[in-house]
């Protein structure tokens, strides 16, 4: 599947789109890109229209003219995209990173969103202290000035898969984090520390259809850190994906659309 280009608002964004129906926009994490949810498109378009971005700096997006850019650029971004395409209500899925960016769009366009899942969330790391907040952002940018791109990726990419993954899946995971552009991934490194996914839940409409899911082998975003997070909403189901590690979707595509499938037929009667 090849990737489209649209330019909105004097920003050029390259993504993924396939089927028809309700929208469902797909946001990507740290290490990521619209190709790592292939599955997805090819099973879920069968009931929605499926849109898979590249985040600002990733693919062929244009990156924010901010050297470190808040989860407000990023929610910028995105509503410039999903206008750009016509989409005016949707279910915005959101992993790791793109949680972070998914939490933070529904809370300023509660309007916008049919239901919000919430995928390995990260929870930012503005509530930590100053002093691990740095350690943590050093830690993947000096992988990256030390090692490269491909480096990293070789580094960093099978964590994000549990022991029982695939060769495969781990190749898929390595092959896409090697296409990742400096200026986009330490953008994104740099919203990490900032941000706090906790207080942006907190603020969502009672009403709001949310959902949370990881896998019980997430080694990157830790369960218990996950489920702190959630705490302010404990209405909102936890699903967690057994067999899986942090890329859930990748690891274990057909229980995670099984759940999203669900999703989606529950808050609407019928996708």
């Amino acid at each position: 599947m090849d990737l489209r280009i649209i330019d909105a608002c004097g920003s050029r964004f390259t993504y993924m789109e396939q089927g028809n129906g309700v929208p469902l926009v797909l946001l990507h994490g740290v290490g990521s890109g619209a190709r790592s949810w292939v599955r997805q498109l090819d099973t879920l378009s069968a009931c929605c229209r499926v849109i898979a971005w590249d985040g600002p700096g990733y693919g062929g997006s244009t990156a924010l003219p901010m050297d470190a850019p808040g989860p407000d650029d990023y929610s910028d971004a995105l509503l410039k995209l999903v206008d750009a395409l016509g989409v005016d209500r949707m279910h915005l899925v959101g992993h790791s990173l793109g949680a972070i960016q998914a939490a933070r769009f529904a809370r300023r366009h509660p309007e916008r969103l049919l239901g919000l899942t919430l995928a390995s969330m990260s929870a930012g790391h503005a509530r930590l202290p100053e002093a691990e907040r740095i350690r943590l952002r050093e830690a993947r940018l000096s992988d990256l000035a030390a090692l490269g791109v491909a480096g990293m990726a070789n580094k960093r990419g099978p964590r994000l898969l549990s022991d029982q993954a695939t060769a495969g899946q781990r190749q898929a995971v390595i092959d896409t984090m090697s296409l990742l552009r400096p200026e986009g991934f330490t953008q994104a490194v740099k919203l990490l520390t900032v941000s706090d996914t906790r207080a942006d839940l907190a603020t969502l409409p009672p009403a709001m259809p949310v959902q949370v899911v990881y896998g019980e082998h997430d080694v990157v975003t830790a369960p218990a850190s996950i489920l702190e997070v959630v705490s302010v909403r404990p209405e909102s189901p936890v699903h967690v994906i057994a067999g899986a590690g942090h890329a859930c979707y990748i690891e274990q595509p057909a229980a995670f659309d099984a759940i999203l499938s669900a999703f989606i037929e529950g808050t609407l009667g019928s996708p």
